[in-house]
This record gives C-alpha cells, structure tokens and sequence, in this order.
C-alpha cells in the first residue's frame, strides 16, 4: 500500500509517496512565506485590470493577487475577502502572481504539506534524521535531478522534460520499433507527470507514428496511466499529443529550477543533518552555495539545532 514520507526539513517540507520503494510522487514546499492555496484573507482591489473580469488586489500581507471574478458594482479601493485558488508560479522574467476568487468564509491559512499529504488518506510516516534514509532508498536524488536536468529514463528510451512559459515539453527519444517506443514513453510520461505535478499545458512528442491503431494505442495507454481530471488532444500526424491538466501550484520541475542554488543548499543541509556523529565543524562549499548559505542565516542556524555543531562554510 503506498504511504507518504514525510520530512520537516531545512528550509523546507519535504513528501514522497512510494510504493514498492519507489517513489509515485514529490511533493517539495520550501520556507519562503508564499501564500498558500486556500488561504483566505482581507484584501483590497487596487486595480481593475479587465473591466468586469479581473483585477489586481493587495493582499493584508502585502503581496499582490490576481482576482477574478469581479463582483458586480466593485470598485476600484474596494475592501473585500479573497480566497487564494492559485499559488505564485515561478517564471524567468515575469513570474505568475497568486490567483484569488471572492469568498465568504472566515478568513485563515490554507493547508501546508503536511495537511495536504494526510488529506490524500494514505498513511504518513514522519522520517527522523536519525533514522535509515527512506526518502534516498527509494530513489529521492535521481527524482530531483531530473527535475533540475529534465533528462528521465525510462525501459527503451528517453525523456527530455522542457518546462516552458507556455507548457510543459516532453521529448521522446529511443531506438528500436518506433510504435513500442512511443507506447512505452507514453506511461513513462504519464508517471513523470504525476511525479513530479505537472500542471497546466503539457506537450509530448512521440516519434511519427504511423496509422491510427497505434495512435490511439499511444492516448489510450496516456488515458491509462494519468489519473483525472484532465483533457488532451488525439495523436496528431506528426505524433504530437497535448494535455492540459488543473494547475494550482508551481511543479516541482519549476520549484526547484526557480532557484538552483538554494535547492542544491537544502539538499546539502539535509546530507549534513542526516551525517553520523561526530559530525564535521567545516564544509568547503561552491562560491554559489556560499552566497546562497550566507542570504540564508536562520538555514545554518537551524543545521546548528539540529546537529548540536555549529558548521562553518568555506570556499572549496
């Protein structure tokens, strides 16, 4: 039966849920006071930007939303309460503000990891420093370096995963009969997707396949190995297929490329955390991960709780 592992980790939250030992889904919420979704809170329309529609609010935090849909009469200045429907998704240039819908509930945060993971009904087994490494026996590294490379192998093939502004890309590559290699890309993108929680538009380019049994072999097999809700498209001629799925939150592809350095810090702390005693006073460490480490001070002093060792960071 699958469960969730579950981590309160440094500068972050930490879920997997495996079976078999091996991992179905991560699920990574960093510590970086980001609204969460369902939050519900006083906010003020300081903008309307498509009369009738949607408007920008600023939330009793400071940050900025987006709102839909306008109430009617609302005016610009007006106080109102929103609920959060849509975390902040992270994008190079222009990053996607929360998205909040009109509510009359009482305003409260919304749900954090942990809740969201019990929520699901599976058991959740909160992971020890301490204790073996659950999360590293069941494959926790090689999922998060292929968010961070996009590259997924798979029996036969390849993925290349290309989050974009626009969607989601997935390349198949492979050799051999080129109808069973896109019926074995389709569920190892289908399992990709949902390992990693892709939303939004999702594009996949098998190989030309050719007739249309095996395309509907290919969707039929996406159709089986992709839970709902979602839509797509049929295999088009040029073996193209798209999905597009609810998007609420940012995937973990677009987490963790959002800030490499501080994603490859936490990775490090939680290595360091998890080291036998002794563990060691000093760590010689990238001039990235340094400047990273040092933006991050209650990071390190957290490391220092938990190990009882105050660390030193050095240029390697």
């Amino acid at each position: 039966m699958p469960e969730w592992l579950y981590e309160a980790g440094i500068g972050e939250a930490r879920a997997a849920l495996v079976a078999d030992n091996r991992i179905l889904k991560v699920r990574i919420e960093p510590d970086d006071g980001a609204v969460r979704v369902g939050t519900v809170t006083p906010a003020r329309l300081i903008e309307i930007t498509r009369p009738g529609r949607e408007g920008r609010i600023t939330l009793d935090d400071g940050g900025e939303a987006t709102f839909s849909p306008l109430p009617p009469g609302i005016t610009q200045g007006s106080r109102l309460t929103v609920r959060i429907v849509r975390a902040a998704i992270p994008e190079a240039g222009r990053p996607k503000r929360p998205r909040a819908a009109p509510t009359d509930e009482a305003p409260g945060p919304g749900p954090d990891l942990l809740a969201r993971i019990t929520a699901t009904g599976h058991p959740v087994r909160t992971l020890r420093a301490h204790e073996p490494d659950a999360l590293e026996q069941s494959g926790w590294s090689e999922v998060l370096e292929e968010a961070l490379t996009g590259e997924i192998a798979f029996a036969g093939g390849a993925l290349r995963m290309t989050p974009t502004p626009a969607m989601t890309l997935f390349d198949v590559d492979g050799t051999g009969d080129l109808d069973s290699l896109a019926l074995a890309a389709a569920t190892a993108v289908a399992e990709a997707i949902v390992r990693h929680d892709i939303g939004g538009s999702i594009g996949i380019d098998f190989p030309t396949i050719t007739g249309k049994a095996p395309r509907l072999a290919v969707a039929g097999a996406i159709d089986d190995a992709l839970p709902g809700p979602f839509e797509r498209t049929a295999v088009n001629g040029f073996g193209f297929l798209q999905i597009v799925r609810p998007r609420i939150h940012a995937s973990l592809p677009e987490r963790l490329r959002a800030d490499p350095s501080a994603a490859k810090a936490r990775a490090l702390l939680r290595q360091i955390e998890r080291t036998p005693p002794p563990v060691p006073r000093r760590h010689r460490v990238s001039a990235r991960l340094l400047a990273t480490l040092a933006a991050h001070p209650t990071w390190v002093e957290d490391l220092a709780r938990r190990t009882g060792v105050v660390p030193t960071f050095e240029l390697e």
